[in-house]
């Protein structure tokens, strides 16, 4: 017969006291991203900010999410979407003002969410009052690199190159020749130089930067570009084309510096002088599981983003490959491992699987596997509602810097951030009164959060039942996980009192019943002792 599952409702978050907080609460966070521009608006011009933000915080909490990161809102000419910041201590008027971002802070701990924010450490914007001062000439020059090119063939006709030939992430040069005829270096675009992190007055600004949003209330930092700051010493040449395609795969002279440790490690002192257990979690690209771990040793930063896991197929001997060598990585330096489908950087999961219903279906297996791995689990705003990356944006509406910009990063980071729908109805279904600065899909009114609520059929309730039971259930979050025999294309373990099956493969699989079904992507047939677990599903049980 099929069995139609039953799940549990939807339950409102735990409140935890956020200023005595459980031992070590980071380790098996469900920690939900909101960027910014695109959580909701409300002001009515069309871009999300602090007050919408807010007054929407009751769906995470409802979701069952631990706490909330923020994308950058300070004050910047909004060149690459916030993270070019000229003032780290001021909110964008764009997104709002300190106030608001204080009035978040407080509503979210009442709710019982942390809060996270973004800090950008590796550049400023060109507008940042330093950088300005540097083109004019003035000592801040050395807090960035600045340096002169390489000399041409003819030496008549000066320093004609650049000094060496590092590229953008973004696509082009790493460097832009100034008036003067001195380059300065940019590993992103060229609104955004990179930052000197040999000269003291940039860590002791940093330091101040971290002081001044802790005494505010935040939980803690994602650090954009964490393994950036240090470049090695004389800025070598690569030798290679393409860079952006190396980020990740081998050694690079400006990413992954040993140099950015010690940097951690005195972030890591002041987090630990204040209350809280206040965190920082590393947006690093390093070359294996082993380097990324050296970022999460216990002297060192809370988390680092398993962008290993985010890479990998749908394919389950290469997912339990990922998974291997990503808790042996940091379970050799007693850190948690952390598990992410989905960001503002990349193509949405249930695109990247293979789009359409398919794709949906394999994200919504996913999403259980994921909740169900040792350790914490990272959600990205929309991945609730099971939403598709947007492909067809018009060229003329799009704003991310490396469309602009030939041989960097795809250039298509818009379609994972269209605003997400609120209502099934109205100008931008809920994000807002006054439309919404990327289009939405026509098709995003029936996913929208008002939509799916209730349908127990829905990816929706399918995250807040999820949520709850990986609450409820002691054998989940931080922890030990075995390997089952499973057929080809199965993915099966056992935690404390809990086993979870994922079938990856095109075909329905039969299975001695593991134990008592607690929640399942598809529905279920079961004959006698033995239960048919559909195509590109997953099921959680109790045993």
């Amino acid at each position: 017969m099929t069995q139609e599952l039953t799940t549990p409702p939807a339950t409102a978050g735990r409140t935890p006291d956020t200023d005595t907080p459980a031992a070590d609460w980071w380790r098996d966070a469900v920690i939900y991203q909101v960027y910014v521009r695109s959580f909701a608006d409300g002001d009515g011009d069309g871009i999300g900010d602090l007050p919408g933000i807010r007054a929407r915080l009751p769906h995470l909490a409802e979701l069952g999410a631990d706490a909330v990161w923020l994308t950058p809102f300070y004050a910047s000419p909004q060149a690459d979407g916030g993270y070019d910041v000229a003032d780290y201590r001021a909110v964008d008027p764009l997104f709002g003002t300190l106030q608001d971002a204080d009035d978040l802070v407080r509503e979210a701990h009442r709710l019982g969410l942390r809060v996270i924010v973004d800090i950008v450490p590796n550049h400023t914007s060109d507008q940042h009052s330093w950088f300005r001062a540097a083109l004019a000439g003035g000592p801040e020059r050395e807090r960035y690199h600045f340096h002169p090119g390489k000399r041409s063939a003819v030496p008549a006709q000066g320093p004609a190159a650049p000094p060496n030939d590092w590229e953008s992430v973004f696509g082009g040069p790493a460097w832009t020749r100034t008036e003067d005829g001195d380059w300065y270096l940019h590993l992103f675009a060229p609104e955004q130089p990179d930052l000197n992190w040999e000269h003291p007055d940039v860590r002791a600004e940093f330091e101040s930067v971290l002081r001044f949003w802790l005494d505010l209330g935040v939980d803690g930092f994602r650090i954009d570009v964490a393994h950036g700051m240090v470049k090695a010493e004389g800025l070598p040449d690569i030798g290679a084309r393409e860079q952006a395609k190396l980020i990740g795969a081998q050694e690079l002279p400006f990413f992954d510096q040993d140099g950015v440790h010690e940097i951690h490690r005195s972030w890591r002192r002041l987090l630990d002088s204040y209350d809280g257990q206040r965190i920082a979690v590393a947006e690093a690209w390093a070359p294996s599981p082993e380097r990324l771990a050296l970022y999460v040793r216990p002297d060192e930063l809370h988390q680092a983003f398993n962008f290993q896991f985010l890479n990998c197929p749908w394919d389950a001997a290469e997912m339990r490959e990922v998974v291997d060598a990503s808790l042996a990585a940091t379970r050799s330096v007693g850190a948690p491992t952390t598990w992410v489908l989905s960001n503002h950087d990349v193509v949405r999961h249930p695109t990247r699987y293979g789009g359409g219903e398919q794709g949906l279906r394999r994200a919504r297996a996913a999403a259980l596997l994921m909740l169900a791995l040792p350790g914490s689990a990272y959600i990205y705003q929309g991945e609730e509602l099971g939403l598709p990356e947007v492909t067809d944006l018009p060229d003329e509406v799009r704003q991310d810097p490396s469309f602009f910009r030939a041989e960097g990063q795809d250039g298509f980071r818009d379609g994972c951030r269209v605003p997400i729908p609120w209502t099934a109805d109205g100008s931008s279904y809920g994000f807002g009164g006054g439309g919404s600065w990327l289009p939405q899909p026509a098709a995003w009114a029936g996913l929208s959060i008002e939509a799916q609520t209730g349908d127990p059929r829905s990816t929706l309730e399918l995250y807040r039942s999820a949520l709850a039971l990986r609450r409820a259930l002691p054998g989940l979050g931080d922890g030990e996980m075995e390997w089952l025999e499973a057929p080809a294309d199965m993915l099966a373990f056992a935690r404390p009192g809990f086993v979870c099956t994922v079938n990856t493969g095109a075909c329905a699989v039969e299975l001695a019943v593991p134990g008592r079904p607690l929640i399942a992507t598809a529905p279920l047939e079961f004959t006698g002792g033995n239960v048919t677990i559909p195509a590109e599903s997953a099921v959680w049980w109790a045993i």
